[in-house]
């Protein structure tokens, strides 16, 4: 390729990616520069705020923190490039920039209505409850305007979805019944800083749980803040 050709193909791939509900990482040279240097150049810091602005899934370092001399100094430029991204007002309107309708099952259906009641109702967090991880990936596609705390019984799934857009995995036991499904996603919120009292969180989870693919619940709720204490009382 011609160096030229490569930055519309880097979009047209994220954007493939986003569309099929995958996850899509952009990594290679992004802060090059930092091998040797304790500061990337300006160029690299667009080209890491681009791609968060494409909204990908995620921006990977490679040789910056594989042999280079300022590891952690190029992990925590890229951090603070990324936070200042999301942080920007114009942010949200442009990562949906992308159309991507939902299909015609239940779980496209309300995988995409999380995202209209995160945008209606102040909601604090998305809990979502998912063995295999394609609920979590449905919801992100979506590119909602909260944090997805996703919730596996399996930790090959809580390490794979880690890389997911906006999600937060936690390996947990696996839920029988909806009212565990309730008290669970409230005490993980509390537990991992995604609620306090008063806050509202959006739970979607599939019934019968543990069937992959059957997600067909979704339920808004109030987090009272005294959860912890009764689990363990």
């Amino acid at each position: 390729l011609e160096p030229q050709e490569v930055p519309p193909l880097q979009k047209q791939i994220v954007n493939k990616a986003r569309t099929a509900g995958k996850p899509v990482i952009v990594a290679t040279q992004m802060l090059e520069s930092m091998i040797e240097s304790p500061a990337p150049t300006r160029a690299e810091v667009s080209d890491v705020a681009n791609a968060v602005y494409d909204g990908a899934d995620a921006v990977m370092l490679s040789a910056e923190t594989a042999a280079g001399d300022w590891p952690e100094e190029a992990v925590t430029i890229m951090h603070r490039i990324a936070k200042q991204v999301e942080e920007d007002e114009a942010y949200l309107p442009r990562v949906r920039f992308l159309d991507t309708p939902p299909e015609r099952t239940t779980a496209d259906a309300l995988s995409h209505a999380c995202m209209t009641i995160a945008d209606t109702v102040v909601v604090s967090a998305i809990t979502v409850f998912t063995g295999s991880g394609s609920t979590a990936r449905r919801v992100a596609r979506e590119r909602p305007s909260v944090p997805m705390l996703v919730l596996t019984p399996s930790m090959t799934t809580a390490r794979r979805l880690s890389l997911l857009w906006g999600a937060h995995a936690v390996a947990t036991k696996d839920i029988g019944s909806f009212e565990e499904m309730i008290a669970k996603g409230k005490r993980m919120a509390l537990r991992h800083g995604f609620g306090e009292a008063g806050s509202k969180l959006i739970a979607l989870a599939g019934v019968p749980f543990g069937t992959p693919g059957s997600t067909n619940l979704l339920h808004v709720v109030t987090v009272s803040g005294d959860e912890l204490e009764k689990h363990q009382g």
